[in-house]
C-alpha cells in the first residue's frame, strides 16, 4: 500500500466516522515493533500519547554502493494515534534521507483533511513525528 492508495480510500469515504475506522485499520496493519525498541531514546516528545520511532539505515545496492534509504518502524499505546503512526510512516518509509526532506507532508494531510478532524494535541503530535523523521534523514546526508 502507498500513500495513494490512503488518499484514495478516503476519498471514497465520506463520513469521518468511517474515515476514523479507517485510520484504525490502518493502525492494525502497522508493521510489528520490537518490545525492546520501545524505549525512552526511541519516544517520540510532543505526543500525549506515547509514540516510539526506530529509524533503521539501509544501503541500496550493498555496502558502501547505492543511495541510502530510511526505514521506519513506528508505535503508539492509543488506536487513533497507531493508524496516524501508519499513514506517516507509509508517506516517509523506504526514500532516501533527500526524498523524505522534500516530501510534503502537509499537503498529503490536506488532500485527506487529517489535521481538521483530529485533536490539537494529535495534530502537535503528527508534527513531532514529521520533524523527527526529518531530522533523522538530514542527519544521513
Amino acid at each position: 500500500m502507498d500513500i495513494e492508495d490512503i488518499i484514495d480510500n478516503f476519498s471514497y469515504l465520506d463520513e469521518w466516522e468511517d474515515r476514523y475506522k479507517y485510520v484504525i485499520e490502518l493502525g492494525k496493519m502497522l508493521e510489528p515493533m520490537p518490545d525492546v525498541l520501545k524505549c525512552d531514546a526511541n519516544k517520540v516528545r510532543g505526543c500525549a500519547s506515547q509514540v516510539w520511532l526506530s529509524t533503521q539505515v539501509a544501503q541500496n545496492g550493498g555496502e558502501d554502493s547505492g543511495p541510502k534509504t530510511l526505514h521506519f518502524l513506528g508505535d503508539s499505546d492509543a488506536i487513533i494515534v497507531k493508524g496516524l503512526v501508519s499513514i506517516t510512516l507509509i508517506l516517509f518509509n523506504d526514500k532516501t534521507p533527500q526524498a523524505i526532506i522534500d516530501t510534503d507532508a502537509e499537503s498529503v494531510f490536506k488532500r485527506i483533511q487529517l489535521r481538521e478532524h483530529i485533536s490539537a494535541q494529535r495534530a502537535n503530535g503528527l508534527t513531532s513525528m514529521i520533524q523527527r523523521i526529518r531530522a533523522d534523514a538530514a542527519a544521513q546526508l
